[in-house]
């Protein structure tokens, strides 16, 4: 009989448990959307080795992460040889295309810090060898920098890129970037390569802008001459709209609008990595200039200063695009800026 008692406490004690259980249950279960997914080692690989979109190659960033190979300097032949210095037409090589150009060496003892000079946009069906900055050439090479202006590609002796016009001046800023190099790589003894500048005017001073932040370090000090906008939507809009239709048109079947894609546009707008400026800049500008409006260059020294960057700007009330009575002071103060950081 006792037996039968122990065995009938068992199987309630053990009913009780099991209902017990069973009324737990549902309450410490998760709601079907708080489950998580099983995920597999091959997953969470694939995932994390997803490549991010591309750049556009013709982008700043994708530009800043490119290698560039400029070489074969070469001095072609003496233009002229005074006193101060000797004139060479030049040569050498950028992403597979020769390029022309003129150098002024000085005479005396070297090495001689470089100077890298961007001209301003002339019709290439006008444009001549080393055109457009003579006079920066002379006063620079007279002070002891060795001159080096390059005519870029589908100007004077340089190759031809088919491709130039329907991009935004990218070409310009490899065959800038590629000069650099191949003064790097040259066997003349008469390059100090460990102190280079650069001065721009105008479309040179935009393609100086855009070495500045692709490339910061590649030179110590910049000089912009009444420079073309940092915003390339904005030198679209006032000269490749007005004056280049055809080249317009193909420009936007490529890159489409910047309201459609205006991540592209941006990308490819120097302003937009102003950050990235490593080197001190001089920015001259005049107040009468009617290529390029005086806020442009004002908007760009607010800018730099708002990025903490070292900026020198001056204005120079009536002045035109090419600073014609105000050139002596505009060299006086370019040269003991550039002394300054490369000498």
């Amino acid at each position: 009989m006792k037996i039968i008692k122990y065995l009938l406490l068992i199987i309630l004690i053990s009913g009780l448990a099991w209902g017990l259980f069973f009324f737990i249950k549902p309450s410490t279960e998760k709601n079907q959307s708080e489950i998580q997914p099983e995920t597999y080692p091959e997953q969470n690989e694939l995932v994390q080795n997803a490549k991010k979109p591309e750049e556009h190659p013709d982008s700043i960033p994708a530009m800043s992460e490119k290698e560039y190979h400029g070489s074969d300097l070469k001095l072609e032949k003496v233009l002229e040889d005074n006193a101060s210095y000797a004139r060479y037409s030049i040569s050498y090589l950028s992403e597979g295309f020769k390029i022309s150009g003129i150098m002024n060496i000085p005479k005396g003892a070297g090495p001689f810090p470089v100077l890298i000079l961007n001209h301003g946009y002339i019709d290439p069906k006008f444009y001549t060898n080393g055109q457009g900055l003579k006079r920066e050439q002379d006063f620079f090479a007279r002070h002891g920098y060795a001159v080096l202006h390059s005519d870029y590609r589908n100007y004077a002796q340089s190759d031809f890129d088919p491709q130039n016009e329907i991009r935004p001046r990218s070409g310009y800023v490899e065959d800038v970037i590629n000069a650099i190099e191949a003064v790097k790589k040259s066997d003349l003894q008469v390059f100090d390569k460990e102190n280079i500048g650069m001065l721009g005017h105008s479309m040179g001073g935009g393609i100086a802008l855009n070495v500045m932040v692709i490339k910061p370090d590649i030179a110590k000090a910049y000089v912009l001459l009444a420079p073309i906008n940092s915003d390339y939507k904005v030198n679209f809009d006032k000269w490749v709209r007005s004056d280049w239709s055809d080249t317009a048109r193909e420009f936007i079947e490529k890159y489409g609008e910047p309201q459609e894609n205006p991540e592209l546009w941006d990308s490819l707008s120097a302003k937009n990595y102003f950050y990235r400026v490593s080197s001190p800049v001089m920015l001259h500008q005049g107040t009468a200039d009617d290529q390029v409006p005086v806020e442009w260059s004002r908007e760009l020294d607010e800018m730099l200063k708002k990025e903490n960057k070292a900026i020198t700007y001056y204005e120079y009330p009536g002045e035109s695009h090419t600073f014609t009575s105000a050139q002596n002071l505009v060299m006086q103060r370019t040269l003991e800026f550039l002394d300054s950081r490369l000498k």
